[in-house]
């Protein structure tokens, strides 16, 4: 069987990256506000973070799509090979 469909999240690991998740934003804000910058590099650097972690969430969604077509496709193919198998009769005699 596919490591793909077996690879289940646990809570703990979800938990995990969450936290790891806010505690990374919340670094990466805290420094943006306490720089010593003017407002419109401020807003600059938060504009760029904020355009950062879209697109690490479109990545990701992204990534997962493809894995998931993939692992489809795989049972899809799976499923082919084992009907062909069970319908093989080998005494027939169609040679």
């Amino acid at each position: 069987m596919d490591t793909l469909t077996n690879s289940r999240t646990t809570p703990a690991y979800f938990l995990q990256a969450a936290i790891a998740f806010g505690v990374s934003l919340l670094g990466m804000l805290g420094g943006i506000l306490f720089l010593p910058l003017d407002p419109w590099q401020r807003l600059f650097l938060g504009m760029t973070a904020l355009f950062v972690v879209t697109s690490a969430f479109t990545l990701a969604k992204v990534i997962r799509d493809q894995q998931e077509a993939a692992t489809i496709r795989v049972r899809l193919d799976e499923a082919r090979i084992e009907r062909l198998i069970a319908e093989h009769d080998p005494f027939s005699s169609t040679t």
